[in-house]
């Protein structure tokens, strides 16, 4: 099954066995492809030795970026565990606070995603009420 089949389908199939095995599938491709890159940023960051002290400078703010990007990484994995124990538990594609569908156009798009769009927006609008009473 392909995108375009998973959402010409119809809303009675909401999270049938073909769309949960569909999004099984996604989640463990993209658990590896984050693995291996997880891996490659390591060979990066150790492999680069330089003498001049500009480069030297420079290669250390890419390797702070690159490991900023691989602890953003290794967050992701669990997330990618947990949507797949949603799969498991038959819980997967319904948003864990309002039990609403999250919907098919997202999930493809965020496959970890938690929440519906509408309780996303109002969790974000809550934590920047908060961030600014700060």
């Amino acid at each position: 099954m392909d995108e375009k089949a998973l959402l010409a389908m119809d809303q009675a199939d909401y999270m049938n066995a073909e769309q949960l095995a569909f999004f099984d599938a996604r989640l463990l491709e993209l658990r590896q492809e984050t693995l291996d890159e997880i891996e490659a940023s390591k060979v990066d960051i150790n492999d680069e030795r330089v003498s001049d002290v500009s480069d030297r400078a420079t290669l250390e703010d890419e390797a702070q970026l690159a490991l900023r990007l691989a602890v953003r990484k290794r967050q992701l994995i669990p997330k990618i565990d947990k949507a797949r124990q949603r799969i498991r538990q038959g819980d997967y594609g319904y948003c864990i606070e309002s039990g609403e569908p999250i919907g098919i156009a997202r999930l493809l798009i965020r496959p970890t995603a938690e929440y519906s769009t509408d309780i996303k927006n109002i969790n974000e609008k809550r934590e920047r009420r908060y961030e600014d009473k700060r």
